[in-house]
């Protein structure tokens, strides 16, 4: 919409369509892949060589490098709310969870009962690092989502794991991020986003960057 209406003022648009999500469609098939937290990384990265002066096709170009670097999963534990629907958008027991869920309630690829959080984190981590397929000594960027009702302690725990995990596949974590970035209304869960890093991508992602969900100053 934002595309379009630009477009009535004469203002030139170019799209990228953020495809990160491995639980909605296999790599081969990831023009029919859901976009969800990965959007942060294309966002910031995106905008940070905006402000280099580049042209919008070179934007574009980035955008489009980041997102085929990108993967994401998420795991829901409750549901969430429209509010022009009035209603829940699915049902959950308190002792379940959905793997997969997309960010405005989609079917996950997995309902089964409740996991320790070391447990989801396994889980998240070898769908995420299959994806690519990451190999040993990628530099990635690493972001631990909540969906809007998860505590940051929660989300802290669940990184613990991971940086093990990403350890134990010898990815080595350049930058992580862990907070509230890509939310659904009150919906409990979170998602594990993985941007695996070249020189380029670091020089982008670095510089300071501001807005509420993100105030970033530079790197010493």
């Amino acid at each position: 919409m934002a595309a379009y209406m630009a477009g009535l003022e004469c203002i030139e648009v170019q799209l990228s369509i953020v495809a990160d999500d491995v639980a909605s469609a296999p790599r081969e098939e990831k023009h029919r892949r859901r976009g969800v937290a990965g959007l942060f990384f294309a966002y910031k990265l995106a905008g940070a060589k905006a402000d280099t002066m580049a042209t919008l096709g070179e934007v574009k170009a980035t955008a489009d490098r980041v997102i085929a670097q990108t993967s994401s999963i998420g795991v829901a534990l409750s549901p969430c709310t429209i509010p022009a629907a009035g209603t829940p958008t699915f049902t959950i027991a308190e002792d379940e969870m959905e793997l997969g869920m997309g960010i405005h309630g989609e079917p996950g690829i997995e309902r089964t009962k409740m996991m320790t959080a070391n447990d989801i984190a396994t889980v998240m981590v070898e769908k995420v690092v299959s994806d690519l397929p990451f190999v040993s000594g990628d530099e990635v960027a690493v972001l631990v989502n909540g969906l809007g009702a998860t505590p940051p302690e929660e989300l802290f725990i669940l990184y613990d794991k991971v940086h093990d995990l990403l350890r134990g596949h010898s990815l080595k974590v350049y930058r992580t991020f862990v907070g509230e970035y890509a939310t659904s209304m009150e919906m409990a869960g979170a998602s594990l986003t993985l941007l695996r890093l070249d020189c380029h991508f670091k020089d982008l992602l670095d510089p300071p960057a501001s807005s509420p969900f993100l105030p970033q100053g530079r790197r010493a």
